[in-house]
């Protein structure tokens, strides 16, 4: 039967773990922070690729822009609040994707839009397509008996000879 003693020395010993874990995992939360937000800005360089994965020689921007985006997390400032305060600083360009409010939705929904219109418009042309070939004039049509039509065939081959 457990003792009173080995009851609190097993209590102490989860709350040591329990207290490890939570400061292992909020100093590790700062951490997967940056890299969240790092990934939802662009370099400004003109490389084209995201903040945390800029590899341009001689980039000036990325390791500034990773150092402010760090004392801001470390300032304590709220998600919305860096992404502004990064907006204000360097453009709108410095996102890597469009927000999802106002004129930004339209980029959003172009695409989805284009690939409608572009598949209502192949459908379109393979009917007007099909509707022309139903009504291209044949045999039938010219009037044409078949005595005359190997007539014609037989005078241009002779006059198509070398």
């Amino acid at each position: 039967m457990p003792t009173l003693a080995s009851s609190r020395a097993n209590r102490v010993r989860i709350l040591a773990v329990l207290c490890i874990g939570v400061f292992l995992l909020g100093a590790s939360d700062d951490s997967s922070r940056l890299d969240r937000l790092g990934h939802r800005m662009m370099c400004v360089c003109s490389c084209g690729q995201i903040l945390m994965e800029c590899n341009h020689v001689g980039c000036t921007y990325s390791d500034t822009m990773r150092h402010e985006l760090a004392s801001a997390i470390d300032g304590g400032k709220s998600d919305d609040a860096i992404l502004a305060e990064f907006i204000e600083k360097y453009g709108t360009t410095v996102l890597a994707a469009p927000t999802h409010s106002g004129f930004d939705r339209v980029a959003w929904l172009m695409p989805y839009l284009l690939f409608i219109v572009g598949v209502g418009g192949f459908v379109a042309v393979v009917q007007l397509w099909r509707k022309r070939q139903a009504t291209a004039p044949g045999v039938a049509a010219t009037g044409l008996s078949s005595d005359e039509l190997s007539r014609l065939r037989e005078q241009a081959r002779k006059e198509t000879e070398l």
